[in-house]
């Protein structure tokens, strides 16, 4: 069969194709490894060789019609075929409605956008950290508790699963001159033994402040603010002398219970009071570690538990319950 002959027949098996199935099988018996094609390509060694090259040239503008014409044919079965599996595109879809944010990230977005009024911008940081940014910058001494394998999570190479989110205010100060005034959410480690109040995986948001004549004042203003924002506008704030490592004075504070307006319930343990954050003013130990001269400059810092602080605002009983992925429990959210 001629090449003539060959076209001539390609095409009209190519037009009688009827379905994708049958113009595949057309193809293959032209164009596929075994097909007449190859087979025309493979009499090229018999060909004289002043022939060659027509003949060269004409099998493949043979290929190139057939391979050509199959397209097309191949375009108006596609779309006369519709959809397949008969499945009616013009249905209207199942909504099933938008998701709803977790508790966490609708708190953390909550925080940050009260804090950026205030001039803070956020800082994130590794999830694994070096002991010096988690540490020793931070002026835990050798032999602090929180330094015990039983409490931290190491790695290799002087590593660690971050503690807490301060690591990011030593990361920024070694990279930024001050003023600076930062937040930093984001997820911590510890060894904990799970229960209704505690994980070995929770959230922080890390707050620093460092200028010229930063006081405990400024501090107090701007959580004052943060929690009638959080709470609302009745709540209160107080001061409780504590000790951390990385500030100097240092304390806890609590707001006053927004359920019971500072009378006493079972949120509130009847104290009026609910613990939500450690903070203090910015040890010199820490300026000296990274660089800043504590003659010159001074600052405040503090840390938010957000599990904390969403048990309390959403009702939550068991901190469990919002890392378990039952959307029913995450729903009412």
């Amino acid at each position: 069969m001629g090449m003539e002959e060959i076209k001539q027949q390609a095409m009209m098996d190519i037009e009688a194709a009827t379905d994708l199935a049958s113009l595949d099988s057309v193809r293959i018996t032209y164009l596929g490894r075994k097909g007449l094609l190859p087979e025309l390509m493979q009499k090229l060694k018999d060909v004289p060789p002043a022939e060659k090259p027509a003949y060269g040239k004409a099998v493949n503008e043979l290929k190139n019609a057939i391979q050509s014409a199959i397209d097309s044919r191949k375009d108006v079965l596609e779309d006369s075929s519709g959809p397949p599996d008969g499945f009616d595109i013009t249905l209207p879809g199942d909504w099933r409605g938008l998701g709803s944010k977790h508790p966490i990230t609708q708190l953390t977005e909550r925080a940050i956008g009260i804090f950026s009024t205030l001039g803070f911008t956020v800082a994130d940081g590794p999830d694994i950290e070096t002991v010096f940014n988690n540490f020793d910058a931070l002026n835990h001494p050798p032999g602090h508790p929180a330094r015990d394998v039983k409490d931290t999570f190491y790695l290799d190479d002087n590593r660690l699963l971050r503690t807490h989110t301060s690591p990011v205010q030593v990361r920024y100060m070694l990279s930024h001159a001050p003023p600076i005034r930062i937040i930093a959410p984001g997820r911590c480690y510890r060894r904990d033994t799970p229960d209704a109040t505690h994980s070995a995986n929770f959230h922080q948001i890390e707050g620093l402040y460092v200028a010229e004549k930063v006081s405990l004042a400024d501090l107090k203003g701007d959580l004052s603010h943060f929690a009638r924002e959080v709470m609302g506008p009745n709540t209160r704030i107080r001061f409780r002398p504590h000790f951390f490592p990385f500030t100097e004075p240092s304390v806890e504070i609590d707001f006053s219970c927004h359920v019971c307006g500072g009378k006493g319930c079972r949120v509130c343990k009847n104290s009026g009071w609910i613990e939500i954050a450690g903070a203090g003013m910015v040890d010199p130990n820490v300026f000296k570690a990274v660089g800043y001269d504590p003659e010159k400059v001074t600052g405040y810092a503090f840390g938010l538990g957000l599990e904390r602080m969403a048990m309390i605002l959403f009702g939550v009983s068991d901190i469990r319950h919002l890392y378990e992925n039952d959307v029913r429990y995450l729903r009412q959210f």
